[in-house]
């Protein structure tokens, strides 16, 4: 069963918005475990980064709206999806409202991390080397991307 609001510090980091608020979607470590596929978890709750190559999505196609795998919530569009040579999904923008950035210095240089602003989950990091106009590469893991496309308008919060 999920909490709506879990207590303690047993909660996985990242529960907390931008502006300090509860996320709309909160588990504990063993929840997310077990909704999860271990390099989804490792990817999402961890920090971590798939191999380059290694997962769907990577290629630009078709239309619809990609969506976080743990909650649901729409974040990017297939009309903004590039072919970078990366190995990864790359996206010039996200859906508003469905991601959100904070910096990262985990490599001990600065680059700008990318999250679900529904769940918090791990995405990837953003580069200021896309396409023009915004000129933003959304880096992304593919194992962070549902499985599939919808193909109405994003809501945010997976509704």
């Amino acid at each position: 069963m999920t909490a709506t609001k879990p207590t303690g510090r047993r909660r996985l980091g990242l529960l907390r918005g931008r502006n300090g608020s509860d996320r709309d979607v909160m588990k504990s470590v063993e929840e997310w475990r077990t909704q999860l596929t271990p390099e989804q978890f490792r990817v999402l709750r961890r920090h971590g980064t798939e191999r380059p190559f290694s997962g769907p999505h990577v290629q630009p196609d078709g239309s619809g709206v990609y969506r976080c795998v743990a909650c649901g919530a729409g974040l990017f569009r297939a009309e903004t999806k590039f072919e970078s040579g990366t190995g990864w999904p790359s996206f010039s923008a996200g859906v508003a409202d469905g991601v959100e950035t904070r910096r990262d210095y985990s490599l001990g240089v600065p680059r700008t991390e990318v999250l679900c602003r529904r769940c918090g989950g791990h995405l990837g990091h953003v580069f200021n080397d896309g396409p023009a106009p915004g000129g933003k590469r959304y880096c992304i893991n593919a194992c962070a991307l549902g499985d599939g496309r919808e193909v109405q308008d994003p809501d945010p919060r997976g509704e």
